[in-house]
Parts: structure tokens; C-alpha cells; sequence
């Protein structure tokens, strides 16, 4: 690809404000396939569609456009591999550094000729080609077998390897080794094992070698312990291609990325691809410049891995591809639970980041495909039109392809223009999830979640529910039949239930609103049920601007004989914030922390010092997402009040309530 002269051309994409029909009959002489436009709307849709490798930005006499259009073309050609060659007229090369900070690879000044510009598009394919390149791991071993394997508490190292470290008899304990890394690098390999443990069937860490540079170890999971590949790390940038991780993330980077997916197309194996691309980072790099940018860049590979990890195990993969890209990778997938990744990691996304005083909030689009023994840049190029697609829509966006190019989910913009109707032809279910006494095994109350019981689609769980209703801007009238349908469902009770609180959950944008405390309690009195049975839980999905008027709002409440709970407790910032400043009765312990306390034993102590603290405060603690005997029973042993969960029950309906409180 070096040179396009010989054989089929070479595609190359240019965006030319100026100068496209010249720079067309130019590259065309040099044997290249241009395709050319004069627009930076929908460029990036362009350029991947192309199949090009270059793409060529012509910014002379138009600078402030090619800076646009340079930053609207990066990820997408850093994470298909591509080069980004930008022409500027001679008084801009002085804004150099801006052309670079957008995402070009290359530039080239004007006054040039016809030879010098063919000699630059060189350049750019050379730098694409070795991008897009990949190194064997076979290869590697052939030429110096820097390998280990761990059994029964020893690491018995390949003799390249020993000889690296200075090993005499190439065996070694765990501790042995700990004690040959720095003390990050240490950490870093701890962190590594601790992932193997955790159930990842994969994983690397990256430490310094003594003779200089650094080394990659890629660890598996054997039967009777682990085993590595070493592969040791340039000091000189893309010395090799494809070994390094990302030096910002820990993340593998783009290069590794395609020659999993090589590997992975020569199996012919069902593969699912989540292209992931955060919006709104610009203004965090603006405000903290790019420290703070890169702060922010680490925290959401940390939740993307998290989400990955939560929902597939160790049949998810995750890279960064490119400045704001990241890259999941699903073996055996289908297209439901290709959605299902994408929403779990959007929802972690979107969950505020602090960086105190000051809280940010990101915007995910996701863009995905389902392939089949797929050649890799192709798969890639569908991930990044897929992507593409959802930039185009406002706000969060998912979009799946499949193979055939069809959309086989429901896109959100679908279900929030059916909403509406959804909410008048009574389609919105409630049900609702018993809460559990820990001590007596007795049901004291229930939360009421709602279901969208969608004609074609079936059961469409709450949180499409209400990002369908965000999108309609419908989540005020959301939020208020829920509640009201809920309310005229327990007044309506049976006897054997008349013991039961209902909890019913409330957004911080209702609490904010004039008179909600006293519209609240009016519509508890016009339902019959009674306000001293009603609890009301604030949901965390945005944090509380103005917490005194909360504070006030929620005293009201209280006096009227209603209580007061904070949801989703231990996810951050704000629930330390809503602590300190809110009347409260219960704090319901997110369902991260009830899981993690069957953990390690620094999982558990960050438990049991939430559960303290609110005892302290006089505070009932209720666990959520309790699912076995075990997280029940040290949740008990560490005084936590009441539970819900599957352990108890799913959702339910009334009938079935009925019946599970009578046969307790």
C-alpha cells in the first residue's frame, strides 16, 4: 500500500474546501482512487464508507473549517488505522500544534508541487500500513521464548526470560518475582492476578525491564493455574506495532485490537463489536485542561471494563482505539445481548463524575455490529458507520447492525415516540419487590418498579423505560402515572397486605419543582392509601443542585407522616451530600456493595462502615440486589436492617404477593 502505482487503486478520501477538483485530477495522475467532497457535513460517514486509509483534509485558505473537520474524522481514522494528511497555506503553519491537538497525523504547507504532494500521501500509507499491521505471537517465540507458567505457588520461567530478570534456575515464588518489579509495577501485577481470580479469562500487565523499556505480560487462565507471554516493548514509539498497550487506560490499543479480531475471523466464530464514543470531553478539557481530561478518560475505560465485565464475563474485550473510542469485543454473541452490553455500558457512562467542587456528565454513542469470520478492518469500518449513525442522533444513542447492515434492536427513538401512547392504553406495568425484615424473615414493604409491556417488543425493563422517556421528554408524566397507578393499586390491597409499606421512587428534578411536597401528599390523601405507610426513595441518576430547598421539601414530607429514603446509596458524591444535608429514615445500599460483601476483606469493610454510619445516624439500612444466602448472611452479621433482591423475589404482581407473604 505503500505506493498505489501498480495493481487496483488505492482509495484515498478527500475533504477540500477550496481546491477539490485540482486535488482530485492531481492524486489521480499519481494513481490514486479519490473520492472527493467539498462539505464537512457527514464527512465522517464518507470516509468510512470510502474504505480509505488516508484521508486528506485540505485546509488552505480555510482553516478554522479544516480544524472542524480534522476533529470530526480523528477517532474514526485512528480507530480504522488510518492516516490523516492535512495541506495548510504557509501563515498557518504557525497553528501547527492546533492541527495536531484536532488528531492529524500529517501535514504538508503549501507552496508544493505535484511530486511533493504524491511523496507525502507515501508517507501517509506507510503510516497506515504499519497502524494496521500486525506481529504474531508465534513469530515472537520463535525468536526468543519469553514465557512462564504459575503452579502450585512457583513460576517456572522460560530461559530467555530468567536471563532477562537474572534468574539462575529459572524457577521463582510469586513473592521472588513481586520483589523484581517496582513497587507501581508490583501493584500493577497484583491487580493483573486479582482479574484472573475475578473470573477473566485473559488479561496484562506492563512493567519496566532492567536492561530498559518495558514488557507486556499477557496472562490465561490453565487448567491447574495461569500461564504468560512476555513481549517486551520499544523504547521508541511503534517500534512494535500492536504490542503496546494504551499508555493512558492500561487498555490493549488499536493494533492488538485487530489482530484479536484476526484471530478471532480465522475461528469463523460468532463475534459481537461495540464501538464506543464519549462526547462532551472537550469541555472537560477546557475547564482542566488535558490532565483533567485524561482523568476523566481513565475513570470511563474503568466503567466500560466494569460494565463488560458485569455483564459477559471473560467473553468481553475491551481497547482503546482512538482519543475518545473504545472497542468491545463479545465472542458467541447475538444481537440481544449485543444491546444489552451496549445499554449496561452506556448507563455506566452516564453516571456523573466528580471532580470536586464540580460534577461532569458524559454522553455515550455506540455503534455495533455482528459479524462472522469477517475480515477485521471491514468489521471495523461497519462499528464506525454504526457509530456514526448514532452521532446523529441528540443525546445517548445505540445502533447494532447486523450482518446483512439491519438494525435487529428497537432504536430508542422508536420506543420514545411510542410512549406516549404507551402511557394512555395502560401498557406501563406495575409490579412490585418485596422488603425484607433480615431478623424475622417477615415482608415489610415493597418497592413499586414499573415494566413496559410493549405489544411487539415484549417486557422493556425501566431503565429503556425511562431513557425512552428522557429522549420524549416525557419523564415528569412518567414519573407521576407510575406513581399514581401504584398508589391506586395498594389502596386497593387486601387485608393480608395492610401491613405493608410502599416505596415508591422519586427523581431530584420532581423535589426541585415549587410545591412538590404538597402535591405529593395531596395525591398519597386522593388515593386512600396512608401517608404513614408511604416511603419515598430518591433515585441517584442526577445529583441535587439546591440541597437546602431538597432538604426543606422532604421535612415537609416527613411531617406529613411519610419517610424518606436514599437510593442507590454508596455510587458516589452525592450520597455522602444527601447524608449531611437530608432528613432520612433508610438508606438503600446499592446492589454493588450488598454483592461485593462476599468480596475480599476490603470489599467487606467498605460495607460494613456504610452500614455503621448509618446506624449512627439512627438510620435503617436496606440491602439491594441481594441474591444469595451468603451476602444475606454477612449482610445480618454486620447489622444491616431489611433486604430485597431475588433471593426473596423478583417483581412481582399483587396476586403473587399475596401468596409469598402468606406462606411466610
Amino acid at each position: 500500500m505503500a505506493a498505489p502505482a501498480s495493481g487496483e487503486a488505492a482509495a484515498l478520501f478527500i475533504l477540500s474546501f477550496r481546491h477539490r477538483d485540482e486535488l482530485t485530477d492531481c492524486v489521480s495522475r499519481g494513481g490514486w482512487r479519490s473520492i472527493a467532497a467539498r462539505r464537512a457535513a457527514g464527512a465522517e460517514q464518507r470516509f468510512i464508507a470510502s474504505g480509505a486509509t488516508i484521508a486528506l483534509v485540505d485546509g488552505r485558505g480555510a482553516f478554522d473549517e479544516a480544524i472542524g473537520a480534522i476533529r470530526a474524522l480523528a477517532d474514526a481514522a485512528e480507530a480504522n488505522a488510518a492516516s490523516l494528511l492535512v495541506l495548510l497555506s504557509r501563515n498557518d503553519v504557525a497553528r501547527l500544534g492546533d492541527v495536531f491537538a484536532a488528531g492529524a497525523t500529517h501535514y504538508l504547507a503549501s507552496p508544493f508541487n505535484e511530486a511533493e504532494l504524491l511523496q507525502a500521501l507515501r508517507f501517509a500509507a506507510r503510516h497506515a500500513e504499519r497502524l494496521g499491521g500486525t506481529i504474531s505471537r508465534p513469530a515472537l517465540r520463535q525468536k526468543e521464548d519469553l514465557s512462564w507458567t504459575y503452579r502450585n505457588g512457583q513460576l517456572n520461567l522460560s530461559e530467555a526470560l530468567a536471563g532477562q530478570l537474572g534468574v539462575d534456575n529459572g524457577t521463582i515464588s510469586v513473592r521472588q518475582a513481586y520483589r523484581l518489579l517496582s513497587r507501581g509495577d508490583r501493584d500493577a501485577a497484583r491487580a493483573a492476578r486479582q482479574r484472573l481470580k475475578s473470573g477473566y479469562g485473559t488479561t496484562a500487565f506492563s512493567h519496566s525491564l532492567s536492561q530498559g523499556g518495558r514488557a507486556v505480560h499477557h496472562l490465561n487462565v490453565a487448567e491447574a493455574g495461569a500461564s504468560g507471554l512476555v513481549e517486551p516493548l520499544g523504547a521508541e514509539e511503534g517500534s512494535a506495532p500492536g504490542l503496546r498497550r494504551d499508555p493512558l487506560t492500561g487498555l490493549m490499543d488499536g493494533a492488538a485490537a485487530r489482530r484479536w479480531l484476526a484471530a478471532r475471523a480465522a475461528e469463523a466464530r460468532p463475534l459481537g463489536l461495540l464501538l464506543v464514543g464519549l462526547d462532551r470531553l472537550e469541555l472537560v478539557n477546557n475547564f482542566y485542561g488535558r490532565a483533567g481530561g485524561d482523568a476523566l478518560l481513565q475513570a470511563a475505560a474503568r466503567r466500560i471494563e466494569g460494565a463488560v465485565r458485569a455483564a459477559v464475563a471473560a467473553r468481553g474485550w475491551i481497547a482503546r482505539m482512538a482519543g475518545a473510542e473504545f472497542l468491545v469485543g463479545l465472542t458467541d454473541a447475538d444481537a440481544e445481548e449485543l444491546g444489552l452490553v451496549a445499554a449496561a455500558i452506556q448507563q455506566a457512562v452516564e453516571q456523573r463524575f466528580v471532580a470536586a467542587p464540580d460534577i461532569f456528565f458524559l454522553t455515550a454513542k455506540i455503534g455495533g455490529v455482528l459479524s462472522l469470520g469477517e475480515e477485521p478492518g471491514q468489521a471495523l469500518r461497519r462499528a464506525s458507520a454504526a457509530l456514526a449513525d448514532a452521532r446523529d442522533v441528540q443525546g445517548s444513542a445505540i445502533r447494532i447492525l447486523d450482518a446483512d447492515g439491519a438494525d435487529p434492536l428497537p432504536r430508542a427513538a422508536r420506543l420514545a415516540e411510542e410512549l406516549r401512547r404507551a402511557i394512555g392504553d395502560e401498557q406501563i406495568e406495575t409490579l412490585f419487590q418485596p422488603q425484607v425484615d433480615i431478623v424475622s424473615g417477615r415482608i415489610e414493604g415493597v418497592e413499586a418498579l414499573a415494566r413496559w409491556r410493549h405489544p411487539e417488543l415484549g417486557e422493556v425493563g425501566a431503565d429503556a423505560l425511562f431513557a425512552a422517556a428522557e429522549r420524549a421528554e416525557l419523564v415528569a408524566v412518567l414519573t407521576e402515572h407510575i406513581q399514581q397507578r401504584a398508589l391506586t393499586m395498594a389502596s386497593a390491597w387486601p387485608a393480608s397486605l395492610n401491613h405493608l409499606r410502599l416505596s415508591l421512587n422519586v427523581r431530584p428534578e420532581e423535589i426541585a419543582r415549587a410545591g412538590f411536597a404538597e402535591d405529593m401528599l395531596a395525591r398519597i390523601d386522593a388515593s386512600g392509601f396512608p401517608r404513614s405507610r408511604v416511603t419515598l426513595e430518591i433515585t441517584e441518576e442526577s445529583f441535587i443542585d439546591d440541597l437546602a430547598s431538597a432538604a426543606t421539601a422532604l421535612a415537609q414530607l416527613r411531617q406529613g407522616g411519610c419517610r424518606v429514603a436514599i437510593d442507590d446509596f454508596g455510587t458516589g458524591y452525592s450520597s455522602l451530600a444527601y447524608l449531611k444535608a437530608l432528613p432520612l429514615d433508610y438508606l438503600k445500599l446499592d446492589k454493588r456493595l450488598s454483592q461485593d460483601i462476599t468480596g475480599s476483606p476490603r470489599d467487606r469493610v467498605v460495607v460494613r462502615g456504610v452500614i455503621d454510619m448509618g446506624r449512627s445516624l439512627g438510620i435503617g439500612v436496606i440491602a439491594e440486589g441481594v441474591e444469595t444466602e451468603e451476602q444475606l448472611a454477612l449482610l445480618a452479621a454486620e447489622g444491616c436492617t431489611l433486604y430485597q433482591g431475588f433471593l426473596c423475589a423478583a417483581p412481582i404482581g399483587v396476586e403473587q404477593l399475596v401468596t409469598l407473604v402468606g406462606a411466610r
